[in-house]
């Protein structure tokens, strides 16, 4: 958008750093309305989706560690991989910014389910042996990675 362009061009550098920090602000408030609209027919046409190879590829990178490992699922939407690491013995907790998703997440999988601004995370230190994000970073504007 050109006027956001001009108006940073503008800005002494703390206003601009404020500006950025509402776009950034604003993109997840949008991303989470989105989802939340969507959420029941999203988790419906996502729940047998297959997505052994990226569980795999997860915990045969963990193989050294003793199980039952504690498992982060980074935008869990419907609890789908939470209920696949839960039967495969671990310890999985879900984690995403949609109230919707989480309710649906804690009632499909029994799992803890933590709501949470993917840009705005407050997480406790190594508390977890892996964090799962299976399709949901490039929800996370890169200037907030």
């Amino acid at each position: 958008f050109c006027g956001s362009a001009l108006l940073r061009e503008s800005l002494p550098k703390t206003a601009m750093a404020m500006v950025e920090d509402e776009e950034l602000r604003q993109a997840s408030v949008e991303t989470l309305a989105d989802y939340g609209a969507v959420a029941e027919g999203y988790a419906a046409g996502n729940a047998n989706h297959d997505v052994s190879q990226n569980i795999d590829a997860l915990l045969r990178n963990l193989a050294g560690r003793p199980s039952p490992l504690d498992i982060l699922d980074v935008g869990c939407a419907g609890g789908r991989d939470l209920i696949t690491f839960t039967r495969l013995g671990h310890r999985a907790v879900g984690l995403d910014g949609a109230p919707a998703f989480c309710e649906m997440a804690r009632q499909s999988s029994g799992c803890e389910v933590l709501q949470q601004d993917l840009q705005a995370l407050t997480l406790p230190a190594a508390a977890f042996d892996g964090i799962f994000a299976n399709a949901c970073l490039f929800h996370v504007p890169s200037a907030s990675l």
